[in-house]
């Protein structure tokens, strides 16, 4: 719309180029950053000649380090906690599965009792994470 005031023109058009311009930024930023937040915990993974599985739901993650560090997500717990915290995360949901990833050069002592505390707090489903062989 356009009217005459005193020889001045007003414009009352939205300039859209300026947010497309703040849009497209954004979408980059997230585009950068978003493979960097789904990392997880560093560990160095076995690698298999093995096919990856299908889940309905999202697991939960477990994470062993080499330095014998519990992850549960990416939230660092003890091991006399694991089994109170795993029960109380399954109290509603169906699907009770686990994958855990533990580190290559971890003693395999301490990923058995780590298996035994997750399988102790009512998980029917635990799976290995690895890396796939060249």
């Amino acid at each position: 719309m356009v009217s005459t005031n005193g020889g001045r023109k007003l414009m009352s058009e939205i300039n859209v180029t300026p947010l497309v311009d703040v849009m497209l930024v954004l979408l980059i930023i997230f585009m950068v950053t978003a493979p960097m937040m789904m990392e997880g915990v560093d560990v160095n993974l076995p690698q298999t000649k093995t096919k990856s599985i299908k889940t309905q739901e999202d697991p939960l993650i477990l994470s062993v380090t080499k330095k014998g560090e519990i992850f549960l997500e990416n939230h660092p717990i003890l091991i006399e906690d694991l089994g109170k915290k795993i029960e109380t995360i399954f109290k509603y949901r169906k699907e009770k599965e686990v994958l855990l990833r533990a580190d290559k050069d971890i003693a395999y002592g301490f990923v058995v009792k780590v298996m035994a505390e997750v399988k102790r707090a009512g998980v029917t489903k635990l799976g290995m994470i690895t890396e796939p062989m060249d």
